[in-house]
């Protein structure tokens, strides 16, 4: 897999009926590794290990609901009451960050009201923090770790 900017981590990998699998410790299981599931599970420990989130308030790959569609977004951080903090959007390495891809968490925070959006490929990574008044989100030069952010 391509190499990203991210720190390195170990990930633990196997193989199973022609796929590699990587472990998910959010799922606690195996997951068929694909370009877009390296990104998530390099993000997952970037959040874990850099940032200090803790593990028990981060969610992976759950469903929304949208209008009338279901929608599955990538990962969320929760705040301790529930209400949530980060949403983020992992595309593949080889998939550029355009508006496209701003306008599709905009959308899923539409519903979620998250405080902070993080866009990445796993190559770039973008920063937000949503301002509801002025109706828009302002760009930050890095994630603030756990701590910071509370």
């Amino acid at each position: 897999m391509q190499k990203l900017a991210f720190p390195p981590y170990h990930f633990r990998l196997k193989n199973s009926e022609n796929n590699t699998l990587i472990f998910d410790r959010i799922r606690k299981k195996f997951i068929v590794l694909t370009p877009e599931e390296w990104v998530r599970q390099h993000v997952v420990n970037f959040l874990v290990e850099d940032k200090k989130y803790p593990l028990s308030l981060i969610q992976v790959e759950k469903e929304i609901k949208l209008l009338d569609t279901k929608k599955r977004y990538d990962i969320v951080v929760f705040n301790p009451d529930g209400s949530i903090f980060l949403i983020v959007e992992c595309k593949a390495y080889s998939v550029g960050i355009n508006q496209a891809t701003f306008d599709q968490i905009a959308r899923y925070n539409l519903q979620l009201k998250a405080q902070l959006l993080m866009v990445t490929n796993g190559l770039n990574h973008y920063y937000c923090t949503m301002d509801y008044e002025q109706e828009r989100y302002d760009f930050l030069r890095e994630l603030p770790d756990y701590e910071r952010a509370k």
